[in-house]
C-alpha cells in the first residue's frame, strides 16, 4: 500500500490539489488506473490492462500516443470492477501518505528515501513488512518538515532520511 501513498503524493502535486480532494480505493482487478469526479455527477476513468508498459509509453511520447506493445482491454473478459475502501489501520502508510502529502515541503523527500530504504530492507530481510511504515514514521519524527528553497536542499534531505532509515534497522 506504500504505493498508493507515493501515488498519493504524486497526484497532489501534479495536479495541484488539495491530498484531502484525492479518495484512495482499493480496486482488485487493477483495470481501473485513475477516475475523475465532475461537479455534474460524472466519473471519467481511464481504464487498461494491468501493465506497466502503457503508462511509461504515455510519458515517452506525451502529448501524442504510441503503441505500448499491450493487448486492448477486452472489459466482458474481466465481468466485473470491484472498488473498497481502504483499511487504514491494517496499512498504517496510507494515513503517513496522506499526512506527507498535506505537509508538503521535505516531508514526501523523507517519506520516498526512508521508503526506499525500509523496502529495500524488507526485501532483504533484514526487517519485516509491517516495520515498513513504522521505519518511515520514525524517520518523519527525527527530521521534522522543513520548506525546500532549492535542489541541493532535497538532495541533502534524501541524503540524511536514508542515512536515518539505515540506522532505525540497527
Amino acid at each position: 500500500m506504500m504505493n498508493k501513498a507515493l501515488e498519493l503524493i504524486e497526484a497532489s502535486y501534479l495536479f495541484a490539489t488539495p491530498a484531502g480532494n484525492i479518495d484512495i480505493v482499493i480496486h482488485p482487478q487493477s483495470i481501473v488506473h485513475s477516475m475523475v469526479h465532475f461537479t455534474d455527477g460524472s466519473v471519467l476513468a481511464q481504464l487498461g490492462n494491468p501493465d506497466m508498459r502503457t503508462p511509461i509509453a504515455f510519458g515517452l511520447a506525451w502529448p501524442e500516443r504510441i503503441s505500448s506493445g499491450v493487448n486492448q482491454l477486452d472489459l466482458t473478459a474481466h465481468g466485473r470492477l470491484d472498488f473498497l475502501p481502504p483499511d487504514t489501520s491494517r496499512f498504517p502508510g496510507l494515513g503517513l501518505g496522506r499526512a506527507v502529502a498535506e505537509a508538503r515541503g521535505t516531508a514526501p523527500v523523507i517519506f520516498n528515501a526512508a521508503n526506499e530504504i525500509a523496502v529495500a530492507a524488507f526485501l532483504s530481510g533484514q526487517a519485516g513488512f509491517t516495520q515498513i511504515p513504522v521505519i518511515i514514521d520514525a524517520v518523519l519524527q527525527k527530521l521534522g518538515n522543513g520548506s525546500i528553497n532549492c535542489l541541493e536542499q532535497v538532495m541533502e534531505t534524501d541524503k540524511l532520511a536514508r542515512r536515518l532509515a539505515t540506522e532505525c534497522l540497527h
